[in-house]
């Protein structure tokens, strides 16, 4: 921890998940990235950045997960698209998974995660559903990502409820909790993922995944 958290007087009470070992996740990354790394980049204090991620005050890096190969799509691609008449259909921008890649992942040993699955969850830790269904205010669950991670030092990440695909699971794990002698936290599962989401291989085999979302990613358009 930086030394900047916590900031407040709240006493936090977090419920726990724990993810067991074996258990098999996915991840949408930008394919210059590793499958398992985790994502160095820290976000702006009060403006950019993810939900979830590390900033300045608390430079942790993360590694966003789903459970299924649909949530972690649904999670990447599916923010603010309509379903467009007169097909009732959402269609996801060709740039949005361009030079991106969806990989699967194994555990190697338990994950034991803070739960913002439900109510409770969210009330132990002093908050509600705006914590993660606020799309105008990242900075301050990044705020309250902070203060859970400062009260609850053996957390290894966050999980909560998919907005995208309701009932499924997303999850954040912070690269600083794995320090220990166990080793990486993750097993890449090669023969599993789309390498390439923008090849036409690829945008063929994720569009097949998000047909139950009724949602597709379109055609390139090139200038």
């Amino acid at each position: 921890m930086s030394g900047f958290f916590p900031m407040i007087d709240l006493e936090l009470r977090p419920n726990r998940q724990v993810i067991p070992a074996g258990t098999e996740l996915w991840r949408v990354h930008q394919s210059t990235y590793a499958p398992d790394q985790f994502n160095p980049k820290l976000a702006d204090i009060h403006f950019d950045g993810g939900r979830f991620e590390g900033t300045v005050l608390d430079p942790y890096h993360s590694l966003y997960l789903a459970d299924s190969a649909l949530t972690a799509l649904a999670e990447s691609v599916l923010r603010s698209r309509p379903f467009e008449l007169p097909r009732g259909r959402r269609t996801i921008p060709f740039r949005t998974i361009w030079r991106r890649s969806l990989s699967a992942l194994r555990t190697r040993y338990e994950l034991n995660l803070v739960s913002l699955v439900d109510g409770k969850d969210l009330a132990a830790v002093c908050q509600d559903s705006t914590l993660l269904e606020d799309e105008s205010n990242y900075a301050k669950a990044r705020r309250w990502s902070s203060e859970i991670r400062a009260q609850a030092p053996d957390a290894m990440g966050l999980v909560w409820e998919s907005r995208r695909n309701r009932s499924q699971l997303a999850m954040v794990l912070f690269h600083d909790r794995f320090g220990h002698g166990d080793g990486p936290p993750l097993e890449v599962l090669g023969d599993r993922g789309i390498a390439d989401l923008g090849s036409q291989e690829g945008r063929k085999r994720a569009n097949e995944i998000l047909e139950p979302l009724r949602a597709e990613i379109s055609e390139p358009v090139w200038p």
